[in-house]
């Protein structure tokens, strides 16, 4: 197929494109700076900018769409206007150009309200209840692409959770700089279990959706590892791969959700120049247990995990050592 990848500058984003290249297809990717992914062709633009998402989508036989604003803070109005309307341009040019296929790449955040989660699918998308910008307008533009699902556009969400691995400048750099400087908490004992995944595992996850789109349009599919590690655990397994201490601070986890609430007023009207260190969403993340049964989604996606967590620490290991080559 002809397959437009967007947002593929990104960690995941690019190695979504290079597994769908790898498995045949014809890849474009649209975001706004080059790729740096081989063997694709780079189409430049912003999700705000509908002529520019519909030359894009024009010509393409499926669409795989990551491009989002991801933050911890940040205008409400620039979350909307990416996450939601540059969704609904996508599909009004998708439609308008006959392209029959959305693989639409979300988050398990539009559907966490804050409680703990074990062992659960992938529960509807919820606006009202998802916590943080992100996660709300996330959770809308999700609604946006099952509800347009039909005869005609066969769409399928993906959630990939805690995507990790080399070259990561969310998860694993933000831990490793924190750890470095002294600045990375526990919240309570770090003993809830939480799932990850490694970003090869998350790459071929969605690229197996992309071959299954027409067999479960309409559905909603939490990726994971499988693997439910203790936060303590895994941020301990990072900061060895990393060669920094793991963390001894504690934090009762109540105090951090308040300090985050407190943090967020603040970076509302007085926005630091990086991510707050400590938001109520965030706090939530660290404090309480969400893994997810994976059966349906490996059954359905027909798809299983490759890297273990094991094997994908150890390939951020060598990565460190390697002196952070390019990815």
């Amino acid at each position: 197929m002809r397959v437009l990848v967007t947002g593929a500058s990104g960690l995941l984003g690019g190695a979504v494109a290079r597994a769908i290249a790898a498995a045949g297809h014809e890849v474009t990717t649209f975001q706004r700076r080059p790729s740096g992914v081989t063997g694709v062709r780079d189409a430049l633009g912003s999700m705000t900018d509908p002529a520019a998402v519909a030359a894009a989508v024009e010509g393409q036989e499926a669409v795989v769409h990551l491009a989002a604003k991801v933050s911890l803070a940040g205008a409400p109005a620039e979350f909307e206007a990416v996450n939601v309307g540059g969704t609904r341009s996508l599909i009004a040019a998708m439609r308008a150009s006959s392209v029959p296929r959305l693989v639409f790449v979300s988050s398990p955040s539009v559907a966490h309200a804050g409680s703990s989660i074990v062992g659960d699918d992938a529960a509807p998308a919820s606006p009202s209840r998802a916590r943080g910008h992100y996660a709300r307008t996330k959770a809308a533009a999700e609604l946006v692409a099952l509800q347009a699902a039909g005869d005609d556009l066969r769409v399928v969400a993906v959630r990939p959770h805690l995507v990790w691995g080399p070259g990561d400048t969310q998860l694993v750099a933000r831990i490793v700089d924190r750890a470095r400087s002294g600045r990375l908490p526990l919240l309570g004992h770090g003993a809830a279990l939480i799932d990850s995944i490694y970003v090869d595992n998350a790459a071929s996850g969605i690229a197996a959706a992309l071959e299954r789109v027409d067999a479960v349009s309409g559905g909603a599919y939490v990726l994971t590892n499988g693997e439910p590690r203790t936060v303590a655990d895994l941020m301990a397994g990072i900061c060895l791969a990393a060669g920094v201490p793991a963390p001894r601070l504690r934090v009762p986890a109540g105090v951090a959700r308040g300090a985050g609430s407190l943090v967020e007023r603040v970076w509302a009207v007085r926005p630091g120049a990086d991510e707050p260190p400590m938001t109520r969403f965030l706090a939530e993340q660290l404090s309480t247990a969400h893994w997810f049964d994976q059966r349906r989604t490996q059954h359905d996606l027909q798809w299983t995990p490759a890297v273990g967590v094991d094997e994908g620490l150890r390939r951020l290991a060598a990565w460190y050592a390697a002196g952070q080559p390019a990815v």
